[in-house]
């Protein structure tokens, strides 16, 4: 695990607190804001679900304090091992938590002021909402969930984006909200999924930027990859290109066949099935022990909601995540599919 490289002066600063022999450190906003930079700390929300969903510090998971299952949950996502750095509106609840965390065998830094002192502060905040998912070994894995088909996935410290743009429905920020990215995954080259603006923007020295072709050939850079083949990304993670077209009559013009990418990540043995724009296509019984699936459900576009409740009954991942639906009403998604974890998050 990476350590902090120039906090060397910051132990002098800090207050370190201790409750029944269990020790969590307090930090001023710049002291706060060096760690989350410089150290792979899990930031952790500590506050209700409504006034994260009014804004959170950006890559932020939620779990309420004062939910009696917050200690659990919080165990069930992060290892020990994991530092945590945790915040609530003003610093009095997440000193509670930190206290209750520490006891429990976490490292735990503490914001002193909280979101109030962060913002005023004038630090960057979002209201994306990030699931947290372990790997096969306990290791975390979120995911932010940013908008439509456009996710951030970030793994020991290592980002991956799918699909970012930048003006479709809300804006995003990327410049202000998200740091380089190191892998970038485009699907396919309609400008909901394509945006050479926001690629630029998030690119580094060593961005690594993969598509599928029509893309490609549009922008005039990247790394191609078309369905069927794969590759390996950094920290040991496999990506597979998977199928994504349109199957019904007079349909097949929106994503034609053998064009449109959807792809498999293996994380550590999790496995994030991105389906990209598609119907319930045959090939996706040939997906296996897939942890995570993102399906679009916007007919006509992609799928209705009985193409996919079909299309999840196909693979049966353990998590369903329906996203890029617009104004299709998903909410009877759940009950149709009364053996899979389904999660209704604002991805429109």
């Amino acid at each position: 695990m990476k350590m902090i490289m120039s906090f060397s002066i910051i132990p002098m600063l800090m207050s370190i607190f201790s409750c029944s022999g269990a020790k969590y450190i307090d930090m001023d906003v710049t002291e706060f804001g060096l760690l989350l930079k410089e150290q792979e700390a899990a930031l952790i929300d500590v506050r209700t679900d409504k006034e994260y969903a009014d804004g959170h510090i950006a890559g932020a998971a939620n779990f309420d304090f004062f939910s009696k299952s917050f200690l659990s949950m919080v165990e069930e996502a992060y290892p020990k091992d994991r530092p945590l750095a945790v915040y609530c509106r003003s610093g009095k609840r997440s000193a509670g938590a930190a206290k209750l965390l520490a006891k429990a065998g976490y490292t735990v830094y503490n914001l002193k002021g909280g979101y109030l002192a962060w913002t005023e502060a004038g630090n960057r905040v979002t209201k994306y909402e990030v699931e947290v998912f372990k790997t096969k070994n306990g290791s975390p894995v979120a995911i932010c969930l940013i908008k439509h088909g456009t996710l951030e996935i970030e793994y020991d410290g290592l980002t991956i984006h799918v699909d970012p743009v930048g003006e479709y429905g809300k804006h995003t920020d990327y410049a202000a909200e998200f740091p380089k990215a190191d892998v970038i995954l485009v699907t396919h080259e309609h400008p909901d999924h394509l945006d050479d603006a926001a690629l630029k923007t998030l690119e580094g020295e060593n961005t690594v930027l993969i598509l599928n072709k029509t893309s490609a050939d549009r922008i005039g850079r990247g790394e191609v990859i078309a369905n069927g083949q794969s590759r390996e990304l950094p920290k040991g993670i496999t990506l597979d290109a998977v199928p994504a077209y349109n199957t019904t009559p007079g349909r097949e013009k929106f994503h034609p066949k053998g064009n449109g990418n959807g792809y498999v990540l293996t994380i550590d043995g999790l496995r994030i099935y991105i389906a990209g724009d598609t119907e319930d296509v045959p090939e996706m019984a040939d997906l296996k022990d897939i942890d995570i699936a993102f399906l679009p459900v916007n007919q006509p576009y992609t799928m209705t909601v009985e193409q996919c409740v079909k299309a999840a009954n196909m693979f049966k991942p353990k998590v369903l995540i329906p996203y890029h639906f617009s104004q299709t009403d998903i909410s009877s998604i759940p009950e149709q599919l009364p053996d899979i974890k389904v999660l209704l998050r604002q991805m429109q």
